[in-house]
């Protein structure tokens, strides 16, 4: 009986989850709310990556840097110019001067500005000053971006040395889905928990921060088989190829905010029933 029980409360939990999601979601505009913060991301997103690799290159010396940074573009399709754009992002960040770095901070943060707001969205609360408060709660992810970005650094150099057919290839993909699934889970998790204006419990941050980045790991993965198909991206831009390629690097932002938007409402509603699951044993146990 006791295991019948546990799956019923399994199944009525998942249902109410499910069902809160549809709620959510349906009460608003997520491709909007996305789009709002594939802006911020645009802005963001350079001088972030620049700061990471100037402060892993303080740890581990340019060469280093360098030589994973062209590991890395080895992995990637060469048809619509990802590698080159790879290696000139790692020539920039290793070069990174201090006056560079500093100028940098500030766009950095609107990444933690536009995930705020955008939280907000689905989890309305009053607050003054949403965006200073959501650039200061992002700071301390660029401060450890080099424990982030070093796993990333490391397994992409080792699977550049991995050749074969068919299994090296899975394996190289297996690897490389984990290693970002496990990574993207801290800033997600950080995200969810300190950069949302609402406070959620460490489970349910945990439960969503986990599934969330396993999703954005996954699609990332889509992404690179994406770069490899031979379109020509320029074609509806008048063959104005860095436009084309800007416009596709906007749309994948954009899908991939839509991801950690579902993410967020997952969490939100994980929270919500395990609160009300909480509250009906408590009240069971008082009757």
């Amino acid at each position: 009986m006791t295991g019948v029980r546990t799956t019923r409360r399994i199944v009525r939990e998942r249902t109410a989850v499910a069902a809160g999601m549809r709620r959510r979601l349906a009460a608003r505009d997520t491709a909007l709310v996305a789009a709002g913060i594939t802006f911020y991301g645009g802005i963001a997103v350079v001088p972030m990556l620049l700061l990471g690799l100037r402060l892993t290159t303080l740890l581990l010396g340019e060469e280093t840097v360098v030589g994973y940074g062209d590991a890395i573009a080895g992995l990637l399709p060469g048809a619509a110019g990802a590698p080159g754009a790879v290696r000139t992002l790692f020539d920039a960040g290793t070069h990174l001067g201090w006056l560079g770095g500093l100028v940098a901070i500030l766009p950095a943060t609107f990444y933690g500005e536009g995930m705020r707001r955008a939280l907000l969205v689905y989890e309305p609360v009053r607050e003054s000053f949403v965006g200073w408060r959501g650039r200061a709660s992002a700071l301390p992810v660029l401060i450890v971006t080099p424990l982030l970005t070093i796993p990333v650094l490391v397994v992409g150099n080792a699977l550049a040395s991995v050749n074969g057919g068919i299994g090296a290839g899975a394996f190289r993909v297996w690897l490389g889905f984990v290693t970002i699934w496990l990574v993207l889970a801290v800033p997600i998790g950080w995200t969810y928990r300190v950069v949302a204006p609402t406070t959620l419990s460490r489970t349910a941050v945990a439960i969503g921060a986990l599934t969330t980045a396993s999703f954005v790991s996954g699609f990332l993965q889509g992404y690179v088989l994406f770069l490899a198909i031979p379109i020509d991206w320029s074609g509806p831009f008048g063959g104005l190829e860095p436009v084309g390629a800007a416009v596709a690097t906007v749309l994948w932002l954009f899908l991939l905010h839509i991801i950690v938007l579902i993410g967020w409402v997952f969490t939100l509603e994980c929270d919500r029933v395990a609160e009300r699951e909480a509250h009906s044993e408590r009240d069971g146990w008082t009757r």
